[in-house]
């Protein structure tokens, strides 16, 4: 059970960090039109992202965080490892306002604060997870609502913002949502067993499209906006389905500090969203603004600069507003 805990807290912390990455990423590997306010998804941007070393270390931070949730997912019920994934929007916040620069509020911090209690809050009362068995028109159905997901999103990527960012955020996160259940109900993890398994190709569809479609949300909108989209749809759906149809529970007598940890998680979650929607202009331009460091120095001063608990470089890419040459 604790090196579920652990895993649980390790998965969360290497997505928040993933997330700042993708975001800088994004920016720097998107053709949009500063103006731009809808453009659909563009195919070639992970094509792009490919030349970013932040995107590759962000792929690798995302792996070891699905390698970590599955282990967690081997012990905790869903809606435990899906709230302590939930607190990664924290990590997020806390990482975009080193290396991006976005300040955070008082507000802000406190809704950092209020998703730690509450994932902690519910860490402390999870029990084993469900032993309820599903069979394959289950896993069939994880596949059609990927499917459903993939069409939703490409409408969603038609919205003009403030729209188009919450839209496809919550789009994806339903898709990681399909992708946690599908990883949850798998029979083995041998390969013969994968090949034969439903859920397999559940996961892997919907994290291709899942991935695409936040991709296309960090390109023109706030971090902490589209992630908090993600975290709201990935964490509320599948565990109300775990403790429906996969039997999870708490440890006796402790379900009501679960749901009480529950809540107050996803609602810090909420808070930290609506206060990031506040400066989601500046979330944006800073992102830019670090995305742009690599044409304003050159690469050993990139790998240099980007260590500095200070963000140095991203005063290179500031404009000169002062008027002075």
């Amino acid at each position: 059970m604790l090196v579920s805990l652990i895993a649980a807290v390790v998965a969360a912390v290497c997505y928040g960090v993933a997330s700042v990455m993708q975001a800088i990423a994004v920016r720097a590997a998107s053709n949009r039109e500063p103006d731009e306010t809808s453009a659909g998804v563009d195919p070639g941007l992970v094509v792009r992202m490919l030349h970013q070393w932040r995107f590759l270390v962000s792929i690798c931070l995302d792996t070891l965080g699905f390698i970590a949730q599955l282990i967690a997912l081997q012990r905790l019920p869903l809606f435990v490892v899906q709230a302590f994934v939930a607190s990664n929007l924290a990590v997020t916040a806390v990482v975009a306002s080193w290396l991006i620069g976005v300040t955070l509020t008082w507000r802000e911090w406190a809704a950092v604060v209020g998703v730690v209690a509450g994932v902690g809050l519910l860490g402390s009362t999870a029990g084993a997870e469900g032993a309820a068995q599903v069979g394959a028109v289950f896993k069939l159905a994880l596949i059609v609502a990927v499917a459903g997901l993939a069409v939703v999103g490409m409408a969603a990527a038609k919205l003009n913002e403030p729209y188009r960012t919450t839209a496809l955020g919550l789009t994806a996160g339903l898709g990681f949502g399909v992708l946690s259940i599908a990883a949850r109900v798998l029979d083995g993890f041998m390969p013969l067993q994968l090949a034969r398994d439903p859920a397999t190709y559940a996961i892997i569809a919907a994290g291709i499209i899942s991935f695409m479609f936040y991709a296309t949300a960090l390109e023109g909108g706030s971090v902490t906006v589209a992630t908090a989209g993600v975290v709201l749809a990935e964490t509320i759906p599948p565990a109300i389905i775990g403790v429906i149809f996969l039997g999870d529970q708490t440890r006796p007598g402790l379900a009501g500090v679960a749901w009480a940890g529950f809540f107050i998680a996803v609602a810090s979650a909420v808070m930290l969203a609506r206060f990031g929607e506040a400066h989601q202009a500046e979330d944006v331009a800073m992102a830019d603004a670090v995305a742009r460091r690599q044409a304003n120095a050159g690469p050993a001063a990139v790998e240099l600069l980007s260590w500095w608990p200070v963000d140095l470089q991203l005063l290179l890419a500031l404009p000169d507003t002062t008027g002075v040459s």
